[in-house]
């Protein structure tokens, strides 16, 4: 089994789809997704550079998804996700806090995308932040009614 297994995270997201809510992630989660609903479109895209021509309440990054990103593409991550976020709506992402993405350079593309922090916890159960302490983060930022 890989260090990401699109299967694990797969399960996670069947309820979403189940409601009618549109589910995009990593090739090996659309390779899952293709395999238990061939009925379904699927859009398979570079997150840094996408463009599906509309916008969402709620994108969400999970599972260390700017780590898997080459560092030089991580600001046009942030830029394209946010660009699908709909007035009022929210991006969220957790990602790992091991030197390899800082926090204020994500909040800084939010930022620069439009978007305000509105909550950060220390993982995806709500467990509360402390920067000083915390190895994990998942931050929700919103897009706000006037940008």
């Amino acid at each position: 089994m890989s260090e990401f297994d699109g299967r694990r995270y797969q399960a996670r997201f069947d309820a979403l789809a189940a409601s009618g809510v549109d589910v995009h992630g990593e090739a090996s989660m659309l390779e899952e997704a293709r395999h238990q609903g061939p009925g379904l479109a699927f859009v398979e895209a570079d997150l840094a550079r996408f463009d599906l021509a509309r916008t969402f309440d709620v994108v969400v990054l999970a599972g260390n998804v700017p780590l898997f990103c080459p560092v030089a593409d991580r600001p046009g991550l942030v830029a394209r996700c946010a660009a699908h976020v709909g007035v009022g709506g929210r991006m969220i992402a957790g990602f790992q806090l091991d030197g390899r993405y800082r926090l204020e350079d994500y909040d800084a593309g939010c930022a620069a995308a439009g978007l305000e922090l509105e909550q950060r916890w220390a993982g995806w159960d709500g467990a509360p932040f402390d920067a000083d302490a915390a190895a994990y983060a998942v931050s929700v930022h919103r897009r706000p009614a006037t940008t």
